[in-house]
């Protein structure tokens, strides 16, 4: 078995094959990959050695010593927390080895075409069609408020392939190229002024067979896998102590004493505490994972992570007073990651709007909360036993 001894020595290993400081980037992330050393929990030969989650912080503390590389994760946060785990769990060997190296390397950034205009909050009622002909599948439809699309090369697509069965029935997933003929990406302009989200269309899109991931019709399982990944990489993600959005408006407390008041000092104690126990419960399900898969606790942590996120926005806006609600930036940018702490308090204050909507809606959430978490009954559900063709849209 692979122990925290073990991990060193072939990180020293690493390091004295490949010297960081004379290295290309790109060659040391993929001898990194190679090594194991990537994902020390996935299997060997995809980046891993089979050992425990919890040693990978082992390895990455050796190589942030030695002044190693990163995979500069949150360009490709998609990818990692997303992508990455369901090809791990539903994929063949062979898109294993041919996704997993440069979707971790950074080489081929990754997307998620899930969401639709008529199928937001209740995804399983989405419409874009794929048709088998022949080994290809050929796909129509529309997708949006998809991060990165403008600069992903992949996407993870769920399209539905049999409408003559109930809404989660009939769905399929897909790895679909993004350089295909028929793919087309149209920016989604937000009110901060950027274009960080895109609408997608597809049109007689042919996906190889070779590319579905899962069985046929059984897509809404394998979404099931993407999406409690995703609410754990959103909801979830290792902050240090006045990490996130906490850290700027604190910062402002220490700074600006002339900003200062009792019920402002009252109100920013409370979402302090608060931040700090999210922080916790954060490391706290990290240790879980290292036992299974994510479950719905994820949703309570990515409920958290918005609701703080606009209240202690929505306050160092109040606390800053008018120079709160300067906003120099209204340019159309196409930005690659969302940087919500390089920013002035107004962009900070527009950007978490979106955090309730994004990686599933708030209250969508506290339905998972509710009856997967606390086990209280069900909402009626009168469309489930409906054949998807005969719903009301």
């Amino acid at each position: 078995m692979t122990d925290a001894a073990e991990l060193r020595r072939r990180t020293a290993e690493l390091l004295a094959a490949h010297p960081p400081a004379t290295t290309d980037r790109l060659d040391f992330l993929r001898a990194r990959f190679d090594a194991g050393l990537a994902w020390v929990h996935y299997p060997e030969g995809l980046g891993g050695l089979g050992a425990p989650r919890s040693l990978q912080a082992v390895v990455d503390a050796e190589l942030e010593a030695a002044g190693a590389p990163d995979n500069d994760p949150r360009r490709i946060g998609i990818g990692l927390g997303m992508a990455a785990p369901t090809i791990l769990h539903y994929g063949t060997e062979e898109q294993k080895r041919r996704y997993l190296r440069p979707l971790w390397t950074g080489e081929e950034v990754w997307c998620q075409l899930f969401s639709e205009p008529g199928a937001g909050s209740d995804l399983a009622v989405l419409g874009t069609r794929a048709v088998r002909e022949g080994d290809d599948w050929v796909v129509n439809g529309q997708k949006v408020w998809t991060s990165s699309a403008h600069v992903a090369r992949w996407a993870i697509l769920i399209a539905r392939t049999d409408p003559d069965v109930p809404k989660h029935a009939g769905i399929t997933y897909f790895l679909c190229d993004m350089a295909d003929p028929g793919v087309e990406v149209r920016p989604l302009r937000q009110i901060t002024g950027e274009a960080e989200f895109n609408e997608v269309f597809l049109t007689d899109v042919r996906i190889p067979d070779s590319r579905r991931l899962g069985e046929i019709g059984d897509g809404w399982r394998v979404a099931q896998t993407t999406l409690n990944n995703e609410r754990v990489a959103i909801g979830g993600m290792r902050l240090p102590r006045e990490g996130g959005m906490i850290g700027p408006i604190s910062k402002t407390w220490r700074e600006r004493p002339e900003l200062r008041t009792h019920d402002l000092h009252q109100r920013l104690l409370k979402l302090w505490v608060e931040a700090e126990v999210a922080r916790l419960t954060g490391e706290r399900l990290r240790q879980q994972l290292v036992a299974g898969q994510p479950g719905p606790e994820g949703a309570g942590m990515k409920l958290a992570f918005a609701r703080l996120n606009q209240e202690i926005s929505g306050l160092e806006v109040e606390l800053r007073g008018e120079e709160g609600l300067l906003y120099d930036d209204w340019t159309m940018r196409r930005p690659e990651l969302v940087d919500f702490t390089g920013r002035d308090a107004g962009y900070r204050y527009l950007r978490s709007k979106g955090n309730s909507i994004e990686g599933g809606t708030s209250e969508v959430l506290l339905n998972i909360v509710a009856e997967r978490v606390l086990g209280l009954p069900a909402e009626p559900r009168t469309d489930k036993d409906v054949a998807w063709k005969d719903l009301a849209r």
